[in-house]
């Protein structure tokens, strides 16, 4: 089944139920919401009968702007109800529990699809987001779905924050012209960007810590641990912690950047980032996964953090001695 026709039974199915609840990933980012929002929103402008419900378990104070998820239903809404999951790799990924319950699922995601599940998946590990995916979805059946400003913000939101602010890999022109398209919906950057990447004073010590703090190998890997003490000290939130990440991203000559975050059930969640180089092997050998060139796993052992950052510098020195042209 190629691109178009999956679109299109995807769109039957939507047509075909009058039920449908939409979901994402745990611990949910710009693309999870947007993606997740969006095509709620979408689907309740071009069907107005139909019953549109977002059903997730957790939730993102720093994108709490967007406002709230539907409220909670009961088991017995989602009996014969279709399930959209979009963004999410994996189902065990799933901020929904209840997924057993539905008649059908659909998966709408650009991971890499290592853990196909639902009874139609459309995926597009290419794209620069779960949300571009979206806003071609209403693209490409503009006859009959519907968008408008509030359905083009929730997409853009996840479009330009899942992309870098499209300085990531995978930006393409189709990625640009499908930001073009949604901003002619009356998109207000302005307030979106201020919501998104205007930091309080306290997170800007934080990121000045890290400047500080932050290890490298001898190879070029970059790396930090959020412990909890560190946490504490700048009253973090698991969601700021993790940020240290974005600010080991910019170093000439460390090509792969891994944030370690304690978690409060005792486990470690790792970004992993790089450029150049493919950092997905080294997640997916820790049992996590995403992108080429950013993904995350989760350690159960802290002895695991030495090996993992060991296991790192050795593919970035590989890396760098069979290849030319990384900065």
């Amino acid at each position: 089944m190629n691109q178009k026709e999956t679109m299109q039974k995807i769109l039957d199915k939507i047509k075909e139920y009058d039920k449908i609840i939409i979901t994402r990933h745990v611990r949910p980012d710009g693309d999870a919401i947007g993606s997740s929002r969006g095509l709620a929103a979408m689907l309740r402008l071009s069907f107005p009968d139909k019953k549109i419900y977002v059903q997730t378990e957790d939730k993102s104070d720093y994108l709490a702007f967007l406002g709230p998820d539907d409220d909670a239903l009961p088991d017995s809404e989602y009996e014969g109800a279709l399930l959209i999951v979009t963004d999410t790799a994996t189902p065990d990924r799933i901020s929904n529990s209840r997924t057993d319950l539905v008649k059908e699922i659909i998966k709408i995601d650009h991971h890499i699809n290592i853990k196909p599940y639902g009874d139609v998946s459309w995926v597009e590990d290419w794209r620069s987001s779960c949300c571009e995916m979206i806003a071609d979805f209403y693209q490409t059946f503009s006859d009959e779905l519907k968008l408008d400003k509030e359905a083009a913000t929730y997409i853009y939101c996840g479009l330009v924050t899942d992309s870098g602010r499209f300085r990531y890999e995978a930006t393409t022109g189709d990625t640009l012209r499908i930001a073009g398209m949604l901003l002619d919906f009356g998109v207000d950057i302005d307030t979106l960007y201020a919501h998104l990447y205007l930091e309080d004073y306290s997170q800007l010590k934080f990121q000045a810590y890290v400047l500080q703090h932050m290890k490298t190998t001898t190879n070029g890997l970059v790396y930090l641990h959020v412990d909890k003490k560190m946490q504490k000290r700048f009253a973090l939130t698991s969601e700021q912690a993790s940020e240290a990440i974005s600010y080991l991203k910019y170093i000439k000559g460390c090509i792969s950047q891994l944030a370690f975050i304690d978690m409060a059930d005792g486990t470690v969640r790792v970004r992993l980032r790089s450029r150049f180089m493919p950092i997905n092997e080294l997640a997916e050998k820790y049992g996590g996964g995403g992108h080429q060139f950013t993904c995350g796993a989760t350690l159960h052992n802290k002895k695991d953090i030495a090996n993992m950052i060991a296991d790192g510098d050795k593919m970035v020195s590989r890396f760098k001695a069979e290849n030319k042209g990384w900065l």
